[in-house]
């Protein structure tokens, strides 16, 4: 297994409840398909860079973990269709 680093930005209208879901929602799903969570950071609201849909501050996570690379494409296509988060980089370390 290849370990990764995922840093994803959250809605920061979302509700505390509904941000820890989807954080829950994404360690459930490495752990399911054989990966290992190493650490999850949540780095809190911040302002963007630019906006984005119309939306300057995010609600920051880092995530590291580890899995093998067919799960990863799976990752970055079940978070292209979550409701919440805005945007996602996966890498390798």
């Amino acid at each position: 297994m290849t370990k990764y680093e995922m840093l994803y930005i959250l809605d920061a209208t979302l509700t505390d409840e509904a941000k820890d879901g989807i954080i829950k929602k994404i360690e459930d799903l490495v752990a399911k398909n054989g990966g290992v969570v190493e650490k999850t950071d949540r780095w809190g609201v911040k302002k963007l860079q630019y906006p984005i849909n119309y939306k300057s501050e995010g609600f920051y996570v880092l995530m590291t973990f580890e899995a093998n690379k067919a799960f990863v494409e799976e990752l970055k296509r079940v978070i292209g269709i979550t409701d919440g988060i805005i945007r996602r980089l996966i890498t390798k370390i």
